[in-house]
């Protein structure tokens, strides 16, 4: 049914949806988002379902933007690097609001937009050994699209530590600024999540997703207004002579004039 994901749903209603890209590390594709897209509206439909839980395949959870939509980016105007955006932005809204629990199950390295998979997530648990960044400043880019579901999960002083410098950060990092709920080892990840879902089993469906709807309509605002400001803002940034270097250094694997 998908292309880039694996969904399977158990007897009690928990769906496991898997990033299945794991050659490319996960790495999010056009296709990808559609996918993505495509199975937020699926499950959020699916009166069976009662938890989802979002993980991946492979070593990584999610390495960001895959480098051939990146470099298909590269030579795209402006008008169509927005509207290749606004598909990541329609995903990430997706599955902010669907109306099912998203426990994320972090099994890996999750950079870029992988961390913004982790950030709309309502709770994520990592393995110990994973490591996390905002890697675009590298490239001369933002991280733009995910930036709302971002501060709105680690609010605005905690994402500054981490949001600008493209520093990696390991899980119990990422535990202090409210990524992630928790992080163990490997072997102990399958517990973590159920102890994360079970607790659904016993509640009504209708109202935990009234519950998380509040939620979201107490805390802080993702509009229609903040989506656009975050496109523009990329797409502003893809016109600059620093982006035009980091891209190109990138795929060409050298190193930018700014790097020491």
């Amino acid at each position: 049914m998908f292309e880039t994901l694996k969904l399977e749903t158990d007897a009690r209603g928990v769906a496991t949806l898997t990033l299945n890209r794991p050659e490319k590390h996960n790495a999010m594709s056009a296709q990808m988002l559609a996918d993505l897209t495509q199975a937020a509206a699926q499950l959020g439909a699916d009166a069976a379902v009662r938890v989802v839980v979002l993980t991946g395949s492979g070593r990584s959870f999610c390495a960001g933007g895959d480098l051939a939509w990146m470099q298909a980016q590269r030579d795209m105007d402006a008008s169509k690097r927005s509207a290749e955006a606004r598909k990541l932005a329609i995903m990430l809204g997706a599955l902010n609001t669907l109306p099912k629990p998203l426990i994320g199950a972090i099994q890996g390295n999750a950079f870029g937009g992988g961390v913004g998979l982790a950030c709309i997530c309502d709770a994520a648990v990592a393995v110990d050994t994973a490591k996390f960044g905002f890697t675009e400043t590298r490239l001369g880019l933002i991280p733009a699209t995910i930036g709302p579901y971002v501060l709105a999960r680690m609010g605005e002083g905690r994402a500054r530590r981490v949001f600008m410098s493209a520093r990696l950060f390991d899980a119990q990092e990422a535990v202090d600024l409210g990524v992630i709920a928790q992080c163990i080892p490997a072997g102990d990840l399958s517990a973590a999540v159920e102890a994360e879902v079970a607790p659904y089993l016993s509640c009504a469906p209708g109202a935990v997703a009234a519950a998380k709807k509040l939620a979201r309509d107490l805390g802080p605002k993702i509009d229609d207004a903040a989506v656009d400001h975050t496109i523009a803002s990329l797409a502003a940034r893809w016109e600059t002579a620093e982006a035009a270097q980091g891209i190109a250094a990138f795929f060409e694997k050298r190193k930018p004039d700014w790097t020491t």
